[in-house]
Parts: structure tokens; sequence; C-alpha cells
């Protein structure tokens, strides 16, 4: 029998999985308002364009972000791997506070012009860059802070607090919409969400200042094994794992995307519910899928992340098209179900994908690996997913084949990893990766 855990580290480790969470929850939670505010702010930013171009406008701005991911992943990943993980997560969270906060006090297109939109081109990079080193390294830094037998369980913090975000971003933004008249909106009610953003950002730099480095990190530079230019030793050295990250990373990001941004347009647009409606059963279809994190993350201590991760996958294949053909019959139950369909499958690769994330890495260059592949899959393969869907949509006619770019990502992803992934789980994410070796995985009898 183990012996429990001093209190100190378990204290430590609830602190960590709190710095973690809250970053976290402010990236999830701009995504969610942007996206609720879109057409108001295309008449914002936009005002000459009409009103579906103006909505488009704002859309394209919003998927700006998503391309200067992979830049940020790179920098801030490097970055974590030369200086540490904190110091990484710090400027992650500082600045997407920042650039959010001031994304809320923008001039109106009719007081500067056409500075206006470029400035909010400017800030929408700028938290795209941010965003590519927060997901991976407040991963890197919770689980180099979590024993091997509970890594899945902390790791699902990090999926679950997404779909948090996303929730209370939705309901602020109504919240705020049926308080406020049509005309404050566009004057300045949409900017109540975005300032919201300085008093999260001022609490989670604090709590992440706060922490110490991890102990994975501070073996690395007591070590010397501090590498100077990690993303070109990941390149030659970590390709594949690189490849596997970016291939489960396709698999949870465009899941995840699903979720929480096509299934309300889904719901309001081809199965013509009012939006109301659509936001409340999307967010109970998220706040089931938050539940099911941590499940998912225990069964995946008990039963490893290649089966738990792969079952997932197999599951988006297998139930993608049921599910859709639930949804659209409109009706709360049918809806329900059908997003459980898709939230089951999701926890379990979304909290797989945050533990491998870090198993699949040596210690030197985890951060840099890491950040590369998944923020290429969520860039050009994930990011793209909600426009996807809605053109599939819009070309069909159909309320089912929408599910159908889900279903073929799933489906090439499984195959590369139903070959390729290894078995993670108790693997030594120390400083010296050849320490031990994973850990068998008991097999289901």
């Amino acid at each position: 029998m183990t012996s429990a855990p001093p209190a100190s580290a378990r204290r430590t480790r609830h602190r960590a999985a709190l710095a973690a969470g809250v970053g976290n929850f402010m990236e999830w939670f701009d995504f969610a308002v942007y996206g609720f505010f879109a057409p108001t702010m295309g008449k914002v930013f936009f005002p000459d364009s009409s009103a579906t171009m103006g909505l488009l406008s704002s859309l394209a701005v919003f998927g700006v972000a998503f391309f200067f991911r992979p830049v940020g992943g790179l920098v801030l990943g490097s970055l974590g791997d030369r200086r540490g993980r904190r110091l990484t997560l710090s400027v992650s969270v500082l600045m997407m506070g920042i650039t959010t906060t001031l994304i809320g006090v923008l001039p109106s297109y009719q007081a500067v012009g056409v500075l206006a939109p470029v400035l909010l081109v400017v800030f929408r990079c700028l938290q795209g860059f941010s965003a590519g080193g927060e997901w991976t390294g407040s991963s890197a830094f919770l689980l180099e802070m979590t024993p091997s037998h509970q890594r899945g369980l902390f790791g699902s913090v990090i999926s679950a607090t997404a779909a948090l975000a996303t929730v209370v971003g939705s309901f602020v933004a109504l919240l705020v919409q049926s308080l406020v008249s049509a005309e404050d909106m566009v004057s300045w009610g949409w900017r109540i969400p975005f300032l919201i953003a300085a008093p999260l950002a001022l609490i989670g730099l604090y709590v992440r200042l706060k922490l110490a480095e991890t102990p994975v990190f501070e073996e690395l530079k007591a070590r010397g094994e501090v590498v100077d230019k990690p993303l070109r030793r990941a390149g030659s050295r970590d390709l594949k794992p690189v490849l596997l990250t970016l291939a489960i990373a396709a698999v949870q990001g465009l899941g995840f995307y699903y979720l929480a941004t096509y299934v309300v347009n889904y719901l309001s647009q081809t199965v013509q519910l009012s939006r109301t409606d659509a936001l409340v059963l999307s967010a109970i279809g998220l706040a089931v899928y938050m539940a099911l994190c941590p499940v998912a993350g225990a069964i995946s201590d008990r039963f490893g992340r290649r089966r738990v991760n792969l079952t997932g996958s197999v599951g988006y294949i297998v139930l993608g098209l049921p599910a859709f053909v639930l949804m659209g019959q409109g009706g709360v139950a049918p809806v329900l179900l059908g997003m459980l369909l898709l939230v089951v499958p999701q926890s379990l690769v979304s909290v797989t994908t945050v533990v491998m994330l870090v198993e699949l890495f040596p210690a030197a260059t985890r951060s840099s690996g890491s950040a590369t592949g998944f923020n290429i899959a969520l860039a050009f393969i994930a990011g793209p997913g909600p426009f996807v869907a809605s053109a599939i949509a819009s070309a069909t006619g159909s309320s089912v084949w929408p599910a159908s770019y889900l279903v073929l990502v799933a489906l090439i992803a499984t195959v590369f990893l139903w070959k390729h992934l290894p078995e993670t789980a108790g693997r030594h994410i120390g400083a010296d990766e050849h320490v031990a070796q994973p850990c068998r995985v008991p097999e289901v009898s």
C-alpha cells in the first residue's frame, strides 16, 4: 500500500491545478464571447457592409487567431524549455488578459475609421499567439507536479475548464444581451465580457507567480540539460511524437470545436431552434462533458492512454452520424441524446490528449515538441471545423452530413494511431527519460 502524500505536496498540486485552470478558462472564455458577439462586432467594426458580410468579416477576424497559434506555440514552447514552465504560463496569461481587455476598449469604425478593424486584427493575432502556448504549457506545468498514477485525473482539469469557460462565456453574453437594448449593445454592451478579462488575468497571473517552478525543469537545470535550441532538437529527434500529437490533437480539437462552437449554430440555423434554446441545450451537453472529464481521466489512469484514446476516436467514427441524426430531429430529448453520443468520446480523447502531450516527449523538448504538433492540428484541421461543417450543411441541405468531416478526420487519425501510438501511462517524465520504461497497463479480464 502506498502512503498518502504529505499535505504540502497535495496543496502544491491543487494550486498547480488552479493555476493551469484559470489560464485555460481565460482562453476559452474569450473564445465563447467573441463567437457569440460576432454579429454585433460586425456592426461595430464593419458598418459599411451588409449584415451578412459584416458577420463574415467579424468571423474572419476571429479565425485569424488560429493561424497565429502555431507561431505562439513555437515561441512560447521554446521559452518553456529554455526558461521554465512557470514563466511561459505567466507570459501567456498576461498577454491574453491584456489583449482581450484592449479589444473591450477599442474605438469603433465610426470613431477612427479603418484603424478600428486593423487594431482588432492585431489584437486577435496576439490572442492567438498567447493561446498557442497555453494548453500545452498548462499540461506540462500541471502534470510535471503530479504523480504518474494520477496524471489522467489531474489532466482532466485542462479539458473541464475549457468546457466550463465556454458555458460561462455564453451565458454571460446571453445575460448582457437580455439586459441591454439593441442600440446600447452596439454602442457599449458588447464590451462588458471582454473587460471581465482584466481581473481574470490578474488572478491567473497572481496564482501562477506564487507557484514554484516544476521539479522536472529544476532537475533539468541542476543536471545542466536545459537545451539552448529545443525546437531544432525536437525537429530532429522527436518527429514521431510530434506527428502523434498532431493526430490526437486533430480529433480532440475538432471534437471540441464542434461541441463548443458549431452545435449552437447548427441547432439554431439548420435545425431551426431558437438561439436561446440552442444555447441552453448546448450548455447542458458541455456541462455533461465537463462532468465526464475526471471520469475519463481516472479510467485512463487505470486502463492506459492508448486504449482510452483509441476508444474515443472509434466512438466518433461509429457515433458521429447517429448523433447528428438525433440532433436533427430538434426535440429536447433527441438533441440531448445526440450530444451525449458526442461528449462521451470527446471526454476520452480530450483528457488522454492532455496527458500524452506530456508523456510522449522527453523533458528537455516537451514544451516545444508538444506545442508544435498540437497547434498545427488546431490551426489547420480543427479550427476550420465549424466553417467546414457549415459549408457541408449549406451545400447538402442535410442535418446529418455536417458530421462527415468529424468522422473522416477521426477515421484517418485512428488508422495512423492504431499502428503507431504507444502506451505512455506510467512513463517516467523527469529529466532522465531513461530512468524508467512505460508501465504495463493491466489487461481487462
